[in-house]
């Protein structure tokens, strides 16, 4: 009977000092971020050195006709990317990039780095997941009563109170299925990926019906972010360093920008309405150590070393499917979806609970919750995201 009360005893130490160490949040300073070897955490290291050694080689490189262009001089770079666009011209900061980094996370634990991790640098879309953060936070304190009502209700801004726009929900711009309608620092809805073939034909068309049709539109994102201003009447980056990267001991050097036009005026007090990507220059710039902060918290659904900075609630509902794109749940958060035709993140071998924060560059921020696995990779491939997270898998799983 003692036997058995002992055993049992000692079972529970175990499990209890297993979660403990799977519950490891890194302090304020990057060089106390504590490392494990892979092994010491079940993990083959000639595999993760694989891994690391994948993100090294494939770096963003020269496009087929673009000789002579340094895919690090993002000034250059980014307007020939979108050339084609009628309204391509950038608004905001393009700052020269770094090379390959990154960093992988196991239970909390750096297992590896490379390249230079604080190094501050554009994230693009992933400028994203801030904004939805944000918005995020909003709902949890019932300064947006329930994602379901239409922005209107909540901002009087003449942007949102168009026939078209008026009925548009938080819901459809977090899920870029709002079809909003206008234009927004200079650049119209239409002009934003229009085809290739015929930039004008969104414009011919006319926009879509909000709820029925998912495009990726850096126009009604800003449009998001602009709508979250009025509704906070503070500046995004106040909110956001103030509720999520103070209490998750980020740097003091990241910086969330907008474009030179985009000032707004909100109760007699000027304000820099910020960008939801890099599209035309600004947006999030951070270290990879910022990202990976980004990405604990994310794994661990809102909690922070036993706080809850944002509902679990709202994660739930960012990892739903969106019904017109099931790859897609709330803003950028991009859902693993082996075997459907155009997902972003469609990888077999990792888990179905999997999902990704992603920009152009390429930036990513995979998140695997089966695993306690997180990685930030920085400037590869984009065609070789998928690769990157196949060898990681095989790196568990060997």
């Amino acid at each position: 009977m003692h036997t058995r009360v002992l055993t049992g005893c000692l079972a529970a130490w175990v499990i209890a000092a297993s979660a403990q160490a799977q519950d490891y949040f890194p302090p304020s300073g990057d060089e106390n971020w504590q490392r494990r070897a892979p092994a010491e955490l079940g993990l083959d290291p000639d595999a993760i050195e694989a891994v690391v050694r994948f993100a090294q080689e494939h770096e963003t490189a020269p496009r087929e006709g673009w000789e002579g262009v340094n895919p690090r001089e993002l000034s250059v770079w980014v307007p020939l990317g979108w050339a084609f666009e009628p309204f391509s011209s950038p608004l905001g900061n393009l700052p020269d990039r770094g090379g390959p980094a990154g960093l992988i996370l196991k239970d909390g634990y750096i297992i590896a780095q490379w390249g230079d991790v604080d190094r501050v640098d554009m994230t693009f879309s992933i400028s994203k997941t801030f904004l939805s953060h944000v918005v995020g936070l909003a709902v949890d304190d019932g300064l947006i009563a329930d994602v379901s009502d239409p922005v209107s209700s909540d901002v009087e801004d003449p942007l949102f109170h168009t026939a078209h726009n008026t009925p548009i929900t938080w819901e459809q711009m977090l899920r870029q299925t709002s079809g909003w309608s206008g234009t927004l620092w200079d650049k119209p809805d239409w002009a934003d990926r229009p085809a290739r073939d015929n930039p004008a034909r969104d414009l011919v068309a006319g926009p879509p019906t909000p709820g029925e049709h998912w495009e990726y539109n850096d126009v009604r994102v800003n449009a998001l972010a602009l709508a979250a201003l009025h509704v906070w009447e503070e500046p995004l980056p106040d909110v956001l360093r103030r509720r999520i990267m103070d209490p998750i001991g980020a740097s003091d050097r990241w910086q969330w920008q907008g474009y030179r036009n985009s000032y707004v005026e909100i109760n007699g007090e000027t304000m820099w309405s910020v960008s939801g990507g890099g599209h035309w220059g600004g947006g999030m710039m951070l270290t990879a150590y910022d990202q990976a902060r980004l990405g604990l918290l994310g794994l661990h659904r809102g909690t922070w070393d036993g706080r809850q900075i944002l509902s679990d609630d709202w994660f739930e509902a960012s990892l739903t499917p969106t019904d017109v794109a099931p790859h897609y749940g709330y803003m950028n958060f991009f859902l693993n979806r082996p075997g459907l035709a155009g997902a972003t993140i469609a990888v077999d071998t990792a888990p179905d609970s999997s999902f990704a924060y992603l920009g152009a560059g390429a930036n990513m921020v995979f998140i695997d919750p089966e695993h306690d696995l997180v990685a930030v990779v920085r400037w590869i491939e984009a065609r070789e995201r998928g690769e990157f997270i196949r060898l990681l898998m095989q790196a568990v799983e060997d």
